[in-house]
């Protein structure tokens, strides 16, 4: 119903419908009329929707894992790579940017729900359709409170230089915070900001249709049209789980409060259970491949609006294929992917060929890296449309201009039909999945593990059993997934215990979510030390003779978290700084 739907969703995101009230036509509103302009009123939660990303070529996706072990950023004067390599400074913070953002959309959100105002608004001429409106709005805009407040937790949640565990200001109120009393805000503990995410997200399932195909339901004409690529109640109860985790890590939970763990399995069973029931009657199947390419897929619970430009293909591809090559894979990360039959490359019981290191591999890699003597296939003829050659003196080789750092590229998200050369270049629209199936599977294997262990059930599922719907799927090619025939390595794991079945889930997180910016936050919660985030990042230097490994740039931090923005250190005096960044205040 989605695919078929689609079109309609650019065209109704609440808009261009008779039935809707018009705004009076000299388009001025004080305090005393807002209730006279209902579409100025619903402006504020649209508002709050378009300052959310389209595209995962931004500065919290692939450049973010340009700050941990997965990615090298090539411009080294991009700011993400100086804040990974040591040498960021508070005009070069990367990370401001999206504070602003966050603050933004909570603004938008507070001022749609402030007094009910939204909620008390008449949007549309019939009452049953009015109050619809009015109940998925109200939704909306506790829903986007909570997506940004968790970005705004996840970015600076940290142990201030005080010593205690604090998020960030708590603001309920529609108060721009950039132009208010700065002198109010201070920040709220941990706890008291994943209690705020908690109770918005508790007030957005009150709201919200379970799942946006119910709007309107029986009339097949707009039935979920209107709503796709906004929330839902399962897309909610997904950010819920995503919180939980986050609450429930070694860094953020020092009394390892099981009931946290337990939350969050809770609500990743609750959606894996509605993906598997009531959508795999709308197209969902857990066995069946998952292509990036496809941004009506049944894998997404929520998505960003579509992105019509080729910004990946023109950032991924080597210059010899008229690319930037403006980021690389890691040869950590290719190394994180196993063995075509599970087990870890360097495992005893690995069957690859360590003297062709990209033959016998997970299937997972050739989806998602290109590497030397990798091909580029056009999608609907099978043409051989480019093949690397990262090798010495190569054109693809590290170094060359419009080259990747790495001698690695990344094929994730890539648009096989694309071709700069092409006279008709085909381009594929893309959207960011910012909620999906895999993240829920990877969610309660880790919160499930460390309640019951990996093959004890909880709530219906055990987390061997989640892993494993991720192990055994296809690729988008067809080809079948590592643990389709059998997966002894996951057996293995699931048998030693929790310990090594963690491991095991670290890296799946690692190979799944790469590019999608998730790592960077993986690593802050897990580490205890900030020592476990910095290292050298290496790159093959390959020849004739064999495959040798030189450094590219080492992780250099000197704390666990990110800096409050140093303006608003300034300008908030009340503001406790993040440990190790006292020379930031």
């Amino acid at each position: 119903m989605k695919k078929l739907l689609i079109v309609l969703s650019a065209a109704l995101p609440f808009a261009g419908c008779s039935d809707f009230l018009d705004p009076m036509p000299n388009g001025h509103y004080t305090d005393r009329n807002l209730l006279d302009y209902p579409s100025m009123i619903r402006g504020f939660v649209e508002k709050s929707y378009d300052l959310l990303p389209t595209s995962y070529s931004g500065g919290e996706y692939v450049y973010l894992d340009g700050a941990t072990d997965d990615v090298v950023i090539t411009a080294q004067t991009n700011a993400m790579r100086r804040f990974a390599v040591g040498s960021g400074t508070p005009a070069s913070d990367p990370f401001k940017t999206y504070w602003i953002r966050d603050y933004k959309g909570i603004m938008y959100a507070n001022k749609f729900l402030d007094d009910f105002l939204g909620l008390n608004t008449r949007y549309m001429i019939d009452n049953e359709q009015n109050l619809r409106v009015q109940r998925s709005l109200q939704g909306d805009a506790y829903a986007l409170r909570a997506w940004y407040q968790l970005d705004l937790l996840r970015k600076w949640g940290g142990r201030g230089t005080d010593g205690r565990l604090l998020g960030f200001p708590i603001v309920t109120r529609p108060v721009d915070v950039f132009s208010a009393d700065a002198g109010e805000f201070t920040r709220a503990t941990y706890d008291e900001c994943v209690e705020r995410i908690l109770r918005d997200c508790d007030s957005a399932l009150y709201y919200l249709p379970e799942a946006n195909r119910d709007w309107l339901a029986g009339d097949v004409a707009v039935e979920g049209a209107v709503r796709w690529h906004r929330f839902d109640g399962v897309a909610v109860k997904a950010m819920k789980a995503l919180t939980y985790l986050q609450w429930a890590s070694p860094a953020f939970n020092p009394s390892n409060d099981e009931e946290r763990w337990k939350e969050a399995a809770r609500y990743a069973a609750e959606v894996m259970d509605f993906k598997l029931t009531q959508d795999g009657a709308h197209g969902f199947d857990p066995a069946a491949a998952f292509a990036w390419t496809d941004p009506n897929s049944p894998e997404i619970i929520w998505s960003s609006n579509y992105s019509k430009s080729s910004t990946l293909e023109n950032l991924f591809y080597p210059d010899g294929f008229l690319g930037s090559g403006g980021v690389g894979p890691t040869q950590s990360l290719v190394d994180a992917f196993p063995a075509a039959n599970g087990y870890p490359v360097g495992h005893p019981s690995a069957d690859n060929d360590p003297q062709n290191p990209y033959a016998g591999r997970d299937p997972r890699l050739y989806s998602t890296v290109f590497y030397n003597g990798a091909e580029v296939r056009r999608i609907t003829n099978n043409e051989v449309m480019y093949t690397f050659n990262t090798s010495v003196g190569g054109r693809d080789e590290a170094g060359g201009v419009n080259n990747t750092m790495t001698n690695y590229y990344i094929r994730k998200y890539i648009y096989l039909g694309w071709n700069k050369a092409d006279d008709n270049i085909q381009t594929m629209p893309k959207s960011i999945f910012f909620l999906r199936w895999t993240q829920m599977c990877l969610t309660f294997a880790e919160a499930a593990n460390r309640v019951s262990g990996p093959t004890t059930p909880l709530y219906g599922y055990t987390p061997k059993q989640a892993l494993a719907y991720l192990r055994n799927r296809p690729t988008s090619d067809g080809t079948p997934g590592v643990g389709a025939a059998g997966d002894p390595y996951l057996d293995e794991c699931a048998a030693a215990g929790r310990e090594a079945f963690e491991a095991l889930v670290r890296n799946e997180r690692r190979i799944e979510l790469c590019f999608e910016g998730q790592r960077f936050y993986d690593l802050r919660r897990w580490a205890s030390d900030v020592s476990e985030l910095n290292g050298t990042i290496r790159r093959p230097v390959i020849t004739p003779a064999g495959t040798t490994f030189t450094e590219v740039e080492k992780r250099s931090y000197t704390s666990l978290y990110v800096p409050i923005p140093y303006s608003e250190m300034v300008r908030m005096k009340g503001l406790v700084q993040n440990e190790g960044w006292s020379n930031w205040e």
